[in-house]
């Protein structure tokens, strides 16, 4: 934790974008509703996976929680701070993304500084915290992100993709917000360093408590780490549930145009030759085939 000024609001509490709406390119000929009066709800301690089709309102949406969009209706409410429709000027606006950190697409181009260490250290400093503190416990944050403690003098600009990536979400973690919120972290990896991510991210949920939203369309990551599923469908909140209670529902899954987690894809197949799994809940395929022999011996 670094020494800055107490913010006069209590951002832990629950997040809720109520009524929010967003047009883009208002009055041109691109005007884009990106959402409509959608109301979405977010609890401390959680890991909520938002999901659906391209278009949908998802970054949008998350964009909302931080206040780099604000809506054109509504207001959202982050724990005891509100962002009514139409706000010009945000107050605390800085305690607030500190509190609320957002990690876009490809976080690799928010890196700027000339060594990583100053990067991951930028952000406490810029909100106020003593600079030797904060830059002592870059090592700390670099092990978080499984990346080595003598990177911290190197160019973020020699790392590959993913390691600037690590570096970027380091960043935000050392600003020791409450709510890590990701747009599609990881875009662009391979399979070995998705899962990395993964096992970060649940790793700042369960031993930090961070509030977690992701934004991804890997169906196989929300069936790992979601506490909550929100489903959008063009621009507005189409239904919030388990990822459980989200996947069993195969007419859903169809309709909304989403590929489902490989655990449910072989589910559905199982239905079909008789062997209905879909009223229990699995995340592994460990689950899954217990779940198959005791159905089997049935």
């Amino acid at each position: 934790m670094f020494s800055a000024k107490a913010p006069a609001f209590d951002y832990k509490g629950e997040i809720k974008l109520e009524n929010i709406s967003y047009v883009y390119s208002k009055n041109t000929p691109f005007e884009f509703n990106a959402l409509t009066n959608t109301t979405v709800d977010f609890k401390p301690g959680e890991i909520t996976a938002i999901i659906g089709t391209t278009g949908s309102g998802k970054s949008t949406l998350i964009q909302m929680t931080n206040g780099l969009l604000i809506s054109d209706t509504g207001r959202a409410v982050i724990g005891t701070y509100q962002i009514p429709a139409s706000t010009k000027k945000i107050p605390e606006v800085k305690h607030l993304r500190r509190e609320i950190g957002l990690v876009f697409q490809f976080p690799e181009y928010q890196l700027f500084e000339e060594t990583i260490e100053k990067d991951i250290a930028f952000g406490p400093i810029n909100l106020g915290g003593d600079k030797f503190e904060s830059i002592a416990k870059v090592p700390e944050y670099l092990k978080m992100v499984d990346l080595p403690e003598e990177y911290a003098k190197r160019s973020p600009f020699d790392l590959s993709g993913g390691q600037k990536r690590r570096v970027a979400i380091a960043g935000i973690v050392a600003m020791d917000g409450n709510t890590l919120v990701l747009d599609e972290p990881t875009g662009g990896l391979d399979p070995r360093g998705e899962e990395d991510f993964m096992a970060l991210f649940q790793r700042l949920n369960k031993e930090k408590g961070k509030r977690i939203i992701i934004v991804t369309h890997n169906m196989d990551h929300v069936l790992q780490i979601a506490d909550q599923v929100v489903v959008m469908k063009e621009g507005q909140l189409f239904t919030k549930d388990t990822p459980s209670n989200v996947f069993k529902n195969k007419e859903m899954i169809e309709e909304l145009g989403i590929e489902p987690p490989k655990l449910y894809n072989l589910a559905y197949k199982l239905k079909e030759k008789g062997i209905d799994v879909l009223d229990k809940d699995f995340r592994t395929v460990e689950e899954l085939a217990k779940i198959i022999k005791e159905a089997k011996k049935k």
